[in-house]
């Protein structure tokens, strides 16, 4: 049996994050694990004096993931510096069996470009990882019925 006691949910509050948020949610359910829900700040992204206020916002964030059953233990972690480094470190230090996140699903070269945090994540885990793409937004349509064209009748 797959024993899943910790689960660790990173966020950065984007639309891909919130739906690795139920997985996560989910999984701490079914299996009667703590959810520990992480944010990693990167410094630089603002002016030096803005900082403060910065941090102190997202952290304020952070505190109000809860999910609505009380049952699930939950802890909230915020951290400083690359979000892919700390997560794996965090999760390493921290002993958790699966990491939960989203991804943006950018291909070719916007993922060589950008880097991509959940694959980076992935390769350097300690743990297992759940990464859960936004479900499509848009079905494929469907192509109208058409008459077979007759040449030369």
């Amino acid at each position: 049996m797959i024993r899943v006691k910790t689960i660790l949910y990173p966020t950065d509050f984007s639309s891909y994050s919130n739906s690795a948020y139920f997985h996560a949610l989910g999984l701490a359910e079914a299996y009667n694990a703590a959810l520990t829900i992480l944010y990693v700040y990167t410094p630089g992204e603002v002016p030096p004096n803005a900082a403060d206020a910065d941090r102190q916002h997202w952290k304020s964030q952070l505190e109000q993931i809860r999910p609505a059953n009380k049952k699930i233990p939950v802890k909230h972690v915020f951290l400083e510096g690359d979000p892919a480094g700390e997560i794996v470190r965090y999760a390493g230090d921290l002993g958790v069996d699966v990491v939960v996140l989203g991804t943006h699903g950018r291909t070719g070269v916007d993922r060589l470009v950008m880097g991509s945090v959940a694959e980076r994540v992935m390769r350097d885990s300690p743990c297992s990882v759940l990464v859960v793409k936004l479900p499509g937004r848009h079905r494929a349509a469907e192509r109208p019925p058409t008459e077979p064209v007759v040449v030369g009748a």
